[in-house]
This record gives structure tokens, C-alpha cells and sequence, in this order.
């Protein structure tokens, strides 16, 4: 672990903070520290910088209730800048958006990002805004027992596949099941948070067993 001391403040004594979602890694704003905001920060656990408009201290959440409660804070090669991930409480922005960062300014046709929870938000559109034509439409009109049939049928593609050693089959299949455990987990209110928190659980609980092992 790097002493703060260790990092290169500028001229006026700050240095950027890019703040990123934990669980998702967006960015949800840009902003900067000081050597006593730094300070509190690690501290408090929550985010505090140093206002430039202001020239004062800033602790995010203080007046707003948006508290970012800090998982951790890494530096880059050169030690002058700073990648703080957190679990927000609230929207980062003073505008009430989750990010800071929702003006598009270019995007590549052939190479659009893709993100699972951009995928969840299309599927979900097909069951509230529903598109003729549309498999994922289709599949939400016919209801649950359709939706289980199909998870049921492709869990069996995936044996398949795996079964045989094909590996590019064995990727295809899995991919039409996520598709399909996603369209599952729309239609029980389930959402990619709650199957995050139910992976991370079980990750403390097996780091504990592990531990209580060694100790025997």
C-alpha cells in the first residue's frame, strides 16, 4: 500500500479523482483531492474533495444524502492521479443523474460498448414497450411457464456442447443462456445488483471456510 505522502499533488496541491461505480465500473464523476480530503476520505470511508469554486472541503453526501461509501483507491503508474470505486447511495451529478458523464460526444458504429446492465434495460423495454416482431416480446407475452422451458431447454444445449469438448459451441450456448436467465430474471423482478450481493455473500462465506480450514 502506497503512504499518501507517496503521491504527487500538483502546483496547488491537488490531485484528480476519478470516481467509479464499484459494481458496474462507470464513471461517475471527476473531481479532486487534496492531502486532507484524501486524508478524511480514507478515514471516513465516504468521498471528500476539495471544492476549486469554493476553495473549500467538500464531503460528497453531506448536504445531498448521496453518499459515495469507498471500496477502494488506487493510483496510477505515476502516482498524480487517482481511480476511487464506490458504492453510491444516490446520483453522483448535482443534476440528479447517476453520472456526471451523459453527454455523448462520438461513438463508434462498429465498436458500441456493451454492458450486461445495457442488455437487462433492452430486454426489460420488450416487456413494457412491447415490439412486434420482437422474440424477447414474444417470449414475455407467452409468460413464465414459456421462459422456464426455454431456460430449461438451453441448460441442456450447454451440457451438450460441453459435453462434446466443442468450445466455440459451448460459448454460443452459454450466451443464448444468460440471454434467457436475463429475459427469467425480468419477468421475477430480479435484478443484476440482487444476483451481485447473493455472489458476493457467498464469496465472503467461502474466504471464511477457507480460513477456518487452515486454522484446523
Amino acid at each position: 500500500m502506497l503512504n499518501i505522502d507517496e503521491l504527487k499533488f500538483d502546483e496547488k496541491g491537488l490531485i484528480p479523482a476519478i470516481v467509479a461505480d464499484a459494481k458496474t465500473k462507470r464513471v461517475l464523476t471527476l473531481a479532486y483531492m487534496n492531502h486532507e480530503s484524501l486524508q478524511i476520505s480514507m478515514e471516513k470511508g465516504l468521498t471528500c474533495f476539495w471544492s476549486r469554486s469554493r476553495n473549500e472541503l467538500w464531503l460528497k453526501g453531506e448536504t445531498s444524502g448521496n453518499y459515495q461509501h469507498i471500496v477502494s483507491i488506487t493510483a496510477d503508474c505515476d502516482r498524480d492521479a487517482l481511480v476511487v470505486l464506490v458504492e453510491p447511495e444516490g446520483p453522483a451529478c448535482h443534476l440528479g443523474t447517476e453520472s456526471c458523464f451523459t453527454n455523448p460526444v462520438w461513438e463508434s458504429e462498429e465498436r458500441k460498448e456493451f454492458s450486461p446492465e445495457g442488455l437487462m434495460k433492452l430486454i426489460e423495454g420488450r416487456k413494457t414497450d412491447k415490439k412486434e416482431g420482437s422474440y424477447t416480446t414474444y417470449l414475455f407475452e407467452k409468460g413464465l411457464d414459456k421462459i422456464l422451458k426455454k431456460v430449461g431447454e438451453e441448460s441442456t444445449e450447454v451440457i451438450i456442447a460441453a459435453k462434446a469438448e466443442d468450445k466455440k459451441e459451448t460459448i454460443y450456448e452459454i450466451a443464448d443462456l444468460a440471454y434467457h436467465v436475463m429475459v427469467l430474471m425480468i419477468e421475477a423482478g430480479i435484478t443484476l445488483e440482487d444476483i451481485h450481493d447473493e455472489l458476493a455473500s457467498r464469496h465472503v462465506v467461502d474466504h471464511k471456510v477457507k480460513q477456518e480450514k487452515m486454522t484446523k
